[in-house]
């Protein structure tokens, strides 16, 4: 990825030095990288929303609100990545490290996977998949 705007979901003050959350919707703050011509221009972050009103679905009005292009997640339930797709933002896969920054790299080298739908949490559907993101 060239050029736009990586989500990661990102515990407690997030940024390039921090670590990413094992459970995407119940981060603290999503870091923002914005990315032009391969390189890492300006780092923000947003804090995350309740979960409880609208669900799944919060996280991914709130990024794509937020002109979100891409997602680095170690893990995510069915429904939002259905949700991500439709928005047209891109999720990718890393379970390996906990480390922002060189996850990051590994995606603008195009070095991360897009997730598949064999790898998402749950699978039992209902609470028991929501409780899993």
């Amino acid at each position: 990825m060239k050029n736009g705007r990586i989500a990661i979901p990102s515990n407690g003050r997030g940024g390039l030095d921090g670590t990413r959350s094992g459970h995407f919707g119940h981060c603290d703050v999503f870091t923002f990288v914005d990315v032009e011509d391969g390189d890492i221009k300006q780092v923000t972050t947003l804090e995350n929303q309740e979960h409880v009103q609208g669900g799944c679905m919060v996280p991914v009005n709130l990024l794509s609100e937020n002109n979100v292009d891409a997602l680095i997640v170690g893990g995510i339930g069915m429904r939002p990545l259905m949700g991500f797709r439709q928005v047209g933002i891109q999720v990718y896969y890393d379970v390996e490290r906990a480390e922002i920054k060189p996850v990051v790299q590994d995606l603008i080298a195009g070095k991360l996977p897009e997730i598949r739908n064999d790898q998402v949490c749950g699978g039992g559907g209902g609470q028991q998949m929501h409780a899993q993101m």
